[in-house]
């Protein structure tokens, strides 16, 4: 199905649409909600902060019907994600970020928060469990967040403890062996504490067929996520937070098939396992005149073991054939602390006109990997330790009553030890900064105008492989300047919300991932991953989000995002070239209509650029559309729902290679491989409310 006949479909739809809506008389509601950003230093209605930020709320990922964080940011402008596992770990913002990770040490360029967990760069347990909100901070966050949050930030937020007693059980049930359940319980336990549990279990077989083995759950999803909260109410002036996750994921991972559709030949496949268990305290006093004092302190540990089959095939396949596994073993604890003061209301300074927030910030990591390898002697064992502290603050001054200046800075310290059993050791350190300058207009009472200047960076590091010759031992430390021109605002009456960004990024010393192949001399080839700096890299383009109550019974939504990037290498391979996930642009349509009788329908319209799937090869997906559909009924406390996804089953490309030959058939010729996005998919859900 191309383009232009999605679109006459979604038009035609929206038309057919609009004549019902125009003879309904029940309206479902008359107004749009107010979106509250809670990821910032002060709580803010999502249309008065002047940066491109993207909020997705519970009904829509439940109307998605998303599981996983992957599975939404579609919704969202310039905002990808990388597989690379059974579930994505790493995304994308404005083309920047890591698409995959093999050795450490890695940090990276997005950073991901669940209820104030540091979980960044294991994004495969983003459960979207009784989740709240989705807050999509882009842009380098480097006041907020510091070094891990280069290009952007997503924050998720839970639903906290209800005032009064609440629950909820749902299930789902799809093919390709697809069930869910989940359950939700919320209350008081006293006048001072109240509480919230939240269990689910997916299970399903998956996409894949394997052929040789003759099964189709090779690359199944067995994934178990707990959540609780407790809120205690400790006095008047004295708030305290306790969130608790736990995840544990035991899925299959069998991807890639030589001849690049979704029938594999693997003897040996692969699996993608993660188990966090992780605790977050946060508090808020309010008792001082001067400020409210706000803490948080998080512990996570995350065991996380990632291995393939690396031949993609079965031994006699042919006679110049290979066998060989690869396996990742991870041991990963974080810990941080982040103290902060935030000026109370009437505590402003300089003459009354600005509010302010200063804190401190530690953060410390530890991973030991075992990496358990055919062509390796023994396993390969590292460890890996980063300490981070930071001081930060920030000023929002009021110059008068149209114009508002918001500045910002953090100053951060960063060391690092690292040791293998190759005998590589390093000890980097480095001290680095961030900030940004923003300028708010109050065009009217609904409208802002803003520009924002701001600075993040990106620690430096080494390339633990110990054959890499030693110019390839080292990268520097990557800096990006953040210039941006927005607007934002409600109208109709708050029928109509939207915003619009152009912005404009210069990187230097962009870190990329690079490759060195390796012939063996069985005729197969290694590739040794590293990462390495292109001296410069521009990214610029525009973000548009819009949401329309056409009617009372009509909801129009959509966003776009228009990329174009560049890096700069004289004499190199990639100078000059687009970078790796950057598609030119991105797209969603959609609408919502509810027919006031319990019934409702969806239909969104999504599609991507082609983008090329690394800076090392010039591999490229192709451009793609997908459509999505749900129509649901509720009524009083349950609801049922038929949907679909990928409703036109199209074949499109998440992840792949391009830069060696891995097929013994035809001599290891250097061809593409692929790993595809899920295939058609049709579920039924069940909630009931009580």
């Amino acid at each position: 199905m191309n383009f232009k006949s999605v679109s006459s479909l979604t038009a035609l739809f929206l038309a057919v649409q609009t004549v019902n809506a125009q003879a309904q008389d029940d309206a479902a509601q008359n107004r749009m909600d107010t979106l509250v950003v809670t990821g910032d230093f002060r709580e803010a209605e999502l249309q008065e902060i002047p940066s491109s930020i993207s909020v997705v709320d519970q009904q829509t990922i439940e109307e998605r019907g998303a599981e996983h964080l992957e599975e939404i940011l579609a919704l969202t402008p310039n905002v990808n994600s990388a597989g690379g596992s059974s579930r994505a770990r790493f995304y994308q913002i404005r083309g920047i970020g890591e698409r995959s990770q093999f050795v450490e040490p890695l940090n990276p360029s997005v950073g991901l928060l669940v209820d104030g967990i540091d979980m960044s760069g294991i994004g495969d347990g983003a459960s979207l469990l009784d989740v709240k909100q989705v807050e999509v901070f882009r842009g380098p966050q480097g006041t907020l967040f510091g070094a891990n949050a280069l290009a952007g930030l997503i924050n998720i937020k839970t639903n906290d403890p209800s005032d009064e007693y609440q629950g909820s059980i749902e299930t789902t049930l799809a093919d390709y062996n697809t069930q869910s359940v989940q359950a939700v319980v919320s209350g008081p336990a006293s006048e001072t504490v109240g509480y919230r549990f939240a269990l689910q279990k997916l299970d399903s077989d998956g996409f894949t067929e394997n052929d040789h083995l003759g099964v189709k759950d090779t690359e199944d999803r067995d994934e178990l996520t707990v959540r609780g909260k407790i809120r205690v109410e400790a006095s008047d002036d004295l708030t305290v937070n306790v969130a608790a996750l736990h995840v544990n994921n035991d899925n299959g991972y069998d991807a890639f098939s030589l001849d690049n559709n979704r029938h594999t030949l693997s003897d040996q496949p692969g699996h993608d396992r993660h188990e966090t268990t992780a605790l977050a305290v946060s508090t808020e006093y309010t008792g001082y005149d001067a400020f409210d004092l706000q803490t948080t302190f998080s512990l996570a540990d995350s065991n996380l073991e990632y291995g393939y089959d690396e031949d993609w095939t079965f031994v006699g396949i042919h006679p110049d054939g290979y066998s060989s596994t690869d396996n990742y073993i991870r041991d990963r604890q974080t810990a941080n602390a982040d103290i902060r003061l935030v000026s109370a209301p009437g505590a402003e300074i300089f003459n009354d006109s600005t509010q302010w927030v200063v804190g401190a910030y530690a953060y410390r990591q530890q991973v030991d990997l075992t990496r358990q390898y055919t062509y390796l002697a023994s396993d390969f064992t590292s460890e890996y330790e980063a300490d981070r502290l930071a001081l930060y603050g920030q000023l929002e001054t009021a110059l008068s009553d149209e114009w508002t200046l918001t500045t910002g800075l953090r100053l951060e310290r960063w060391d690092a030890d690292y040791s293998d059993s190759e005998s590589v050791k390093s000890n980097p350190d480095e001290n680095l900064w961030g900030g940004r300058v923003a300028l708010e207009y109050l065009l009217n009472d609904d409208t802002i105008l803003y520009g924002l200047v701001s600075r993040g960076y990106k620690a430096g590091g080494f390339n633990s492989n110990g054959t890499l010759p030693a110019e390839l031992r080292v990268y520097d430390t990557e800096y990006m300047w953040n210039y941006e021109l927005g607007m934002k605002g409600s109208w109709l009456d708050n029928r109509l919300t939207g915003q619009l960004a152009f912005f404009y990024q210069q990187r230097e010393d962009v870190q990329i991932k690079g490759s060195r192949l390796v012939s063996r001399a069985d005729g197969s080839t290694e590739f040794i991953d590293y990462t390495a700096n292109s001296a410069k890299g521009t990214n610029y383009g525009v973000e548009l989000e819009g949401r329309y109550l056409a009617t009372d019974n009509l909801t129009l939504f959509g966003a776009v995002g228009l990329l174009e990037t560049e890096l700069e290498e004289n004499g190199a391979s990639y100078d000059g070239r687009e970078q790796a996930h950057a598609p030119e642009y991105q797209l969603l349509l959609g609408a919502r209509y509810d027919y006031g009788n319990g019934w409702y329908t969806r239909i969104e319209l999504e599609a991507k650029d082609e983008f090329y799937l690394s800076d090392r090869h010039n591999e490229q997906t192709e451009a793609y559309e997908l459509i999505n559909a749900r129509i649901g009924y509720r009524r009083d406390n349950w609801e049922v729902s038929l949907w679909a996804k990928n409703l036109t089953d199209e074949d499109y490309i998440v992840r792949g290679f391009g830069s060696f030959g891995n097929d013994p058939r035809n001599g290891y010729i250097t061809e593409p491989y692929y790993q595809f996005g899920a295939p058609r998919q049709i579920g039924i859900t069940a909630k009931l409310d009580f």
